[in-house]
């Protein structure tokens, strides 16, 4: 069965590692982040987009998703990411999922607490995990895009209030990173996550992960980030790797024959961001 988030947060916040949250899209790239995670015996959170769910399909993404847990003797977890639609959210509850990120950090402070308040009742009923987000990260999630000169960052003594009155069980930050590719190398704000840290509780959470620096997130992680989100680094080499064998066969209408090389090349790319949070050889603690 699927684990509770919740529960593998707080066991990487107690052992100070990370577990890697990865965004996939269909059959081949679940098999590919969950059997990274089999090989380095690390617990793993499978997630899906909006955007993904609709591409996929509610009902077969999870049960996939639920056949790789009962499959495989490690923590795995279904999670909805970056979600608006609270009836989307209920929808997916009912089918199965057992992680849900309620992403309204576009509205003002008192709409964003409202609507994560409805999730967080719902959900809690049915002993779903509650991700939130305070602050806006630039750049292109779905169809959602923020401009980085309007990113803005989670403010510390607000991170506090919006826990206790929305009761999430994680909170994602917005300390610098991005969604998408970045122009140029970022750079943590780590002073502000150590503020955050401070004041909250509850494992905090790191988006737009995908072209950070591992030392930067690996100091992110010792301040306090229990959840490392990853998507664009897995799907450029993916994709990459199916225009190479396609081109360089032409007559190939195989699908086998061009996916399973860009599962090679992505779960090389999941290895290695399981390594950078530490979570390897954490599936059974």
């Amino acid at each position: 069965m699927l684990f509770s988030v919740k529960q593998m947060l707080l066991d990487a916040q107690k052992g100070r590692y990370a577990v890697p949250a990865f965004n996939v899209h269909n059959l081949e790239t679940i098999q590919t982040v969950v059997e990274a995670a089999v090989e380095l015996n690390s617990p793993v959170i499978v997630a899906a987009t909006p955007g993904t769910m609709k591409y996929a399909g509610e009902d077969f993404f999870i049960k996939i998703v639920e056949h790789c847990a009962n499959k495989y003797d490690i923590p795995i977890a279904m999670h909805l990411d970056h979600h608006e639609d609270i009836d989307a959210i209920k929808r997916a509850i009912q089918i199965g999922t057992n992680s849900v990120m309620i992403d309204a950090s576009h509205c003002d402070f008192d709409e964003n607490i409202k609507k994560v308040k409805e999730v967080v009742d719902y959900a809690h009923k049915y002993g779903i995990t509650v991700e939130g987000e305070l602050g806006i990260l630039g750049g292109i999630e779905d169809d959602l895009e923020v401009d980085a000169k309007d990113a803005l960052y989670t403010n510390p003594a607000q991170a506090r209030e919006y826990i206790e009155k929305t009761g999430i069980d994680s909170l994602a930050v917005a300390i610098g990173t991005a969604h998408g590719v970045y122009a140029k190398e970022p750079n943590l704000d780590f002073e502000r996550l150590a503020e955050i840290k401070a004041v909250v509780d509850i494992p905090l959470v790191l988006h737009g992960a995908s072209g950070v620096p591992a030392e930067q997130v690996r100091r992110a992680i010792e301040l306090g980030i229990c959840k490392v989100n990853i998507a664009t680094e897995l799907k450029m080499p993916f994709a990459e790797k199916v225009r190479e064998v396609l081109n360089n066969n032409p007559n190939e209408s195989d699908p086998r024959k061009y996916l399973t090389p860009a599962k090679k090349v992505m779960k090389e790319v999941a290895m290695k961001k399981i390594l950078m949070c530490g979570s390897e050889g954490k599936a059974n603690i």
